[in-house]
């Protein structure tokens, strides 16, 4: 039994403390006076009374009613029923006494002006939001009315009533003003109460606005309703929550936020809140907040938020679902005989329907959930662990970004929390996925058959808040119509407070003589449903047929029957084979039938083979998938080995560390508790053993069949048995219990000990660079105490090992067990004592484990090496030279090779095992392929230096020895793609130093250097040295060249000029790395300038006699551009030249060797001109029509310094050099923007061409900065 309502308040205007701009609220009364122990007195009730804030009102305005809900510290939610009315305001309505002197005063009353809210509010931690209107309506009507009926009675009755509180049981009741209520609780509290707000839901927003609205509470989202109408905010926040079901929303509920507390929306957790229209203004402000308006119909989604939808096929199953509850006349509005008009359900059924349809939604997207619990503890609460990553997989929905969010939300690790035991009361949700999932398939394409289903569970929604409905009708007085606005009512009056609280005693003595039968919850063994499938029922591919799996297994009888020859021919087909999920699990099956029968120790060749294709399997391991390979895998790793040596043996996870998975500490999570999960089953199988109960380890079927009892089998029944177990025995089973989980929790820091310390100690590449989110939980609960933080820290001083040259090896992985023990531990309840023993134990087996891998690895290394294939060399083209030897690589598959082989059958090429040439001309890749099947083939795959876009270093999967080496992918603009893996002999120095001539010969000092220009040209041979040559990238060697520039007191711009002494002339030469970003910062200027002198080298004239002959030349000729002749030798004026500047490309890279500038500018200014240009593309003349003249410029943008560039000049020692030569150039820019301007000005006077005008003087100049 529990109260009916909790406390009653009378809350009026406060005079005394009238706030800013507005009033406040006080209580002016409460009842009882005194707090229940069981249920506090709720703190600041005044602000939610009236939401808007305190005003007074010229005009007596109707009462109104709505229902605030308030959530305390405990999450227990209470519910406020507040029914406001106004009252008139006696102190401010002044007397006429005072106005009119003199005069007699009459005794009649004048009317009021000015009138208060007062509220009536009801507390209760039931929410029966009718019965309370009821309540509340009747006591106004008493008082308002004036009936003969004590106040006092009434409030204390109330008080003081007890109903039932589940369990489809019932109350008639009445507080003595000639009232009679009847209150029908739900017939299971797990369901949610709504009438009709859901439908009206709908019919305020829509069908995809309200699924908008479901997605976005879902996926942890903020969602904010406003409405004029504070009851339709309190329908709406209580229908949206209820929509969620079987989740439970636990996040902030507040269906009616009050004015004083706005700066709540700007949390930073997820919520649910309504507000008053008036503060629409205010809210349509924020940022990151869904904006839902009742009263327009709309909804309001940022552009920040990206909403998760729901996974096909079922977001088109329930808008279709809904249409047609919704809108039964759709289908037949097209006909051209329609039926009479389809009548809507009433509306309590119609809420209902729409209920049903998210049901049978959650039944679809949970179905086979209860097949990924993981039972981790039994007494004396269960702990239950849910495989999120198992259900994703086995559903089909592992990339679905809206179910990986339901399933890491608060709601979801409730619903786990709440639903996970086997043996508790179940209600519709719970047959439902268990039993209809299948039916809703079917009826998926019969409109007919899933309306019948929707109504059938429309009926049992409607059932348990109805459960009966032929019951008596209730009786409530109401207030007499328009007695609201009648002149002369008096103030609510002041209750007897003392005579309350003595009626509340003695009511409260009357019910705990006579306390009623409930109807209490029967708990029975939960539904355990058809195992998990695919949401999409589409045709899958079946990748390992029995021929696969057939391989796999000769190929591992080979192996241990040291048949050498034919474990060669089938290795590569049973490798292609392992990529399938079949496959993998048919080698760890066949490896366990190997462990069973004593054939463990293997011999070096069968070692090789047999971690080659466990590292094959591992590959595939993600964070995404179900871990199941890898898991089996987790004992067999330390099950082979091979004798090195006399004592010393090398396991077989000394050569499979190399895997990512072994870091994920979510798989080491999972793994735990299915090893915990299996020992319980094993725990309570064995004491069943001992009581010769039959059939222990089967439960018998229908068919009479035998299947083998599941742990949540035994869960159920240990769970049914408990209450009758004496003390003794349930704490020999707790301690049994907590025994179990400790042990596994030693046996798996000893694993991960094995796999994540490296067995060279100076590599920890895997913790090193494991990313945050390895780091991330795959469970549903929540840790409340932590230890690891504490204790984990003080192991750098505290271990003893701090002074070990394998500190930093120890303490990662000391750190990464320990906050696994801890997450573990914690959330299975193993004690802190424990805990703590684990977290002390864990630095002596780390030291000892490196102790014993010193003289592995020592002995390891004495192995002789593996054969490997000769390079071949390749055939060079004419004129074409090796600059590099080549690098022994392995040519990996880079997606495009199916075709050869793989899913498509017939032998595959690659990988292919070879060797990695460079060449004058092109990137060569030569070598053989690994599958023997192919027989004498050679792979060839080339393509020229200067077609190369981009090349990239990667870290990749090595195909034949299974394990991560350092790679190169490179890109070329002939769509094709050179992807290798270094072998171990190659060494990062030798791979540096291809890559750097790599791009030496991809972007030469100029053309001339080209394979085109330079064939048959003796090119050096590149010597690659032992040592490790320093490794500078790009923008650190341009750094060093500035500073080295800035210290000899000269300043470079990416091309540097050397006096040549001899011959007293000037060649340039390129200084910079070629492929430098021109617009590079550091860029500043030149010292020197290009030679005045026409003396030319014999090379030079060669160069000038090619330029004169090209075409471009000639066409500058045809269109009277000029020539490169001097001034003496010109019969007519002319006011452009073709100069020659830039012949060896010197002044613009992109700009051709003859340029088309004004007559009067000359050769030594134009690389000052240039500088002023983004890529030195100074304005040229490249076109002249031949009829009207007009001439047509091509000129890069003006180049104007940076921020940063421009404080680096102010404070650098050369500002003053720098500053002068800055305005050196701009001088020489307005020089020739001046000179080109009058070129084109008489030029076009000449022409008789007169539309140019001294305006473009002004839109030419540059502008000084």
């Amino acid at each position: 039994m529990a109260r009916l309502a909790d406390y009653f308040i009378v809350v009026g205007y406060d005079h005394e403390k009238p706030g800013p701009g507005e009033g406040l609220g006080k209580i002016i009364q409460r009842f009882p006076q005194q707090d229940w122990d069981d249920t506090p007195f709720p703190q600041g009730i005044e602000l939610f009374c009236q939401p808007g804030g305190w005003h007074l009102s010229r005009e007596r305005k109707q009462p109104t009613f709505f229902v605030v809900v308030l959530t305390d510290i405990d999450s227990d939610r209470h519910y406020c029923s507040c029914l406001t009315f106004y009252e008139a305001e006696i102190n401010l309505q002044g007397t006429k006494k005072e106005e009119i002197e003199g005069e007699e005063v009459s005794a009649l009353i004048q009317p009021a002006e000015v009138f208060a809210p007062k509220s009536l509010v009801l507390v209760s931690r039931l929410d029966y939001p009718e019965i309370f209107r009821a309540c509340l309506g009747l006591i106004y009507t008493v008082y308002v009315d004036s009936l003969s009926v004590s106040l006092e009675s009434l409030i204390a009755n109330l008080c003081a009533c007890l109903v039932p509180a589940a369990g489809g049981s019932q109350k008639l009741f009445s507080l003595g003003a000639g009232d009679r209520q009847l209150i029908q609780t739900p017939l299971h509290d797990s369901l949610p109460v709504t009438g009709t707000s859901v439908a009206l839901l709908f019919q305020q927003l829509g069908i995809q606005n309200v699924l908008n609205l479901f997605c976005a509470v879902l996926t942890e989202n903020k969602v904010l309703f406003h409405s004029a109408s504070f009851q339709r905010l309190s329908d709406a926040c209580r229908a949206l929550e209820s929509l969620m079901f079987p989740l439970k929303y636990s996040y902030p509920y507040i269906p009616i936020l009050p004015a004083q507390l706005l700066e709540v929306l700007s949390s930073p957790t997820p919520f649910i809140i309504g507000v008053h229209s008036i503060f629409k203004t205010d809210v349509h402000e924020l940022l990151d907040v869904i904006i839902a308006d009742l009263d327009g119909g709309t909804i309001k989604i940022p552009e920040c938020i990206h909403l998760s939808s729901l996974p096909e096929p079922l977001l088109h199953q329930t808008q279709a679902a809904l249409s047609l509850i919704l809108h039964p006349d759709l289908e037949v509005a097209d006909h051209a005989f329609p039926p009479p008009r389809t009548a809507l359900s009433h509306s309590k059924m119609l809420d209902k329907e729409v209920r049903a349809v998210f049901l049978r939604l959650f039944a679809q997207l949970f179905q086979g959930y209860r097949s990924c619990l993981q039972l981790i503890r039994i007494h004396a609460e269960p702990v239950i662990h849910f495989h999120k990553t198992a259900f994703l997989g086995q559903r089909g929905l592992v990339e679905n970004d809206f179910l990986t969010k339901v399933l890491n939300g608060m709601a979801f690790a409730g619903f786990v929390s709440e639903r996970g035991p086997p043996y508790r009361a179940c209600d519709l949700f719970d047959e439902l996925v268990a039993f209809e999932v299948e039916r809703i398939k079917v009826e998926e394409n019969n409109p007919l058959k899933m309306i019948k289903h929707i109504r059938e569970l429309a009926e049992q929604l409607f059932k348990n808040e109805n459960p009966n409905p032929h019951m008596a009708f209730q009786k409530v007085p109401r207030p007499t119509e328009g007695s609201h606005l009648r002149v002369h009512i008096l103030p609510f009056p002041k209750i007897n407070e003392a005579r309350v609280q003595e009626l509340i005693q003695e009511n409260l003595a009357k019910n705990q003589n006579a306390t009623p039968a409930t109807r209490t919850e029967k708990k029975c063994i939960v539904p355990a449903g058809p195992p998990v499938v695919s949401i999409m029922d589409k045709v899958i591919t079946v990748f390992n047929s029995a021929q696969r799996l057939e391989v796999v297994r000769n190929c591992i009888s080979f192996i241990f029957e040291n048949k050498t020859l034919e474990t060669e021919k089938t290795l590569p087909a049973a490798l292609r084979a392992l990529k399938g999920k079949a496959a993998r699990q048919c080698l760890t099956d066949e490896l366990g039938l190997h462990v069973q029968q004593n054939r463990a120790i293997l011999d070096h060749q069968q070692f090789d083979y047999i971690i080659r294709m466990m590292n094959c399997t591992l590959q595939d391991c993600s964070s995404l998938e179900e871990y199941n390979i890898a898991a089996a895998l987790l004992p067999l790793t330390s099950a082979f080995y091979r004798r090195l040596a006399p004592g010393v043996s090398q396991f077989a996870y000394t050569c499979v560390q190399d895997h990512p998975i072994w870091t994920n500490q979510q798989f080491w999570e999972t793994t735990f508790y299915s090893a915990v999960q299996e020992q319980v089953r094993s725990l309570y199988l064995s004491a069943k053993e001992d009581n010769h109960t039959p059939h222990q380890k089967q439960k018998e079927l229908p068919d009479g069949q035998y299947q083998e009892r599941t742990a949540m089998d035994l869960a159920a029944e240990q769970l049914r048995l408990w209450p009758t177990l004496s003390k003794a025995t349930q704490q020999e089973l707790v301690q049994h219990e907590e025994s179990t989980v400790f042990s596994q929790a030693i046996h798996f820091a000893n694993l991960m000990v094995n796999l994540l310390v490296p067995l060279d100690t100076s590599k920890n590449k895997l913790l090193r660079a494991s990313a945050p989110g390895d780091w991330e939980s795959g469970s549903n609960s929540i840790v409340t105490n932590s230890i690891a933080g504490s204790v984990a820290e003080s192991f750098d001083t505290e271990s003893g090992f701090e002074d070990s040259e394998n500190n930093d090896v120890a303490n990662s992985v000391v750190r990464f067990i320990a906050r696994f023990i801890d997450k573990v531990c914690t959330e299975s309840g193993v004690t802190q004592d424990h805990i703590r023993s684990l977290h002390c134990m864990i630095p002596g087996i780390v030291a000892m484990h490196i102790e014993t891998l010193e003289a592995v690895h020592r002995e390891s290394r004495r192995l002789p090496p593996i054969q490997k294939p000769k390079i071949l060399r390749p055939a060079l083209l004419p004129g074409e030279e090796i600059v590099c030897e080549g690098l022994r690589v392995l040519l990996d598959p880079d997606g495009r090779e199916e075709a050869t082989g793989g899913l498509l059958g017939g032998p595959q090429l690659l990988p292919a095992e070879g060797a990695l040439f460079l060449t004058t001309y092109r990137i060569l890749f030569r070598g053989t392929p690994h599958d023997q099947l192919v027989g004498e083939q050679t792979v060839v795959r080339s393509f020229p230096i200067a077609s190369i876009t981009k090349e990239k270093k990667i870290t990749m999967q090595n195909q034949l020895q299974q394990n991560m080496q350092e790679g190169l992918q490179i890109t070329s603009a002939s769509f094709q793609l050179i992807k290798v893996a270094f072998d171990e002999e190659v060494s990062p120095e030798v791979v540096d130093i291809f890559k750097k001539q790599l791009m030496k010969f991809r972007y030469p000092q100029s053309i001339f250097s080209t394979f085109a220009f330079a064939a048959g040209q003796t090119t050096p041979q590149i010597i690659l040295p032992k040592q490790k040559e320093k490794n500078t990238s790009f923008r650190t060697f341009s750094k060093t060249i500035v500073k080295g520039a800035k210290k000899a007191g000269k300043m470079t711009i990416g091309r540097q000029y050397l006096l040549k002494k001899r011959t007293g002339t000037i060649v340039e030469e390129r200084a910079n790395r070629p492929g430098w970003n021109e617009e590079d910062d550091i860029s500043v200027s030149d010292d020197c300038e290009l030679p005045t002198s026409t003396t030319l080298k014999a090379s030079e004239k060669s160069t000038m006699e090619q330029l004169v002959e090209k075409a471009c030349f000639r066409d500058y000729q045809r269109l009277g551009l000029g020539t490169i002749s001097g001034s003496s030798s010109r019969s007519k004026p002319e006011y452009f030249r073709v100069t020659a500047s830039n012949r060896l490309y010197s002044l613009c890279r992109s700009y051709p060797g003859l340029l088309v500038i004004p007559q009067a500018v000359q050769d030594s200014s134009l690389p000052r001109v240039a500088r002023c240009y983004r890529h030195n593309r100074l304005p040229v003349v490249c076109w002249k029509n031949s009829r009207s003249g007009t001439l047509l410029l091509r000129s890069g943008g003006f180049h104007g310094k940076g921020v940063v560039g421009l404080f680096k000049s102010q404070n650098s020692p050369q500002a003053v050099s720098t500053s002068s030569l800055e305005s050196s150039s701009s001088i020489e820019q307005e020089k020739y923007l001046q000179a080109l301007l009058t070129a084109v000005i008489v030029h076009q006077k000449l022409r008789g061409n007169s539309t140019l005008t001294v305006r473009p003087t002004l839109a030419l100049s540059p502008v000084i900065m």
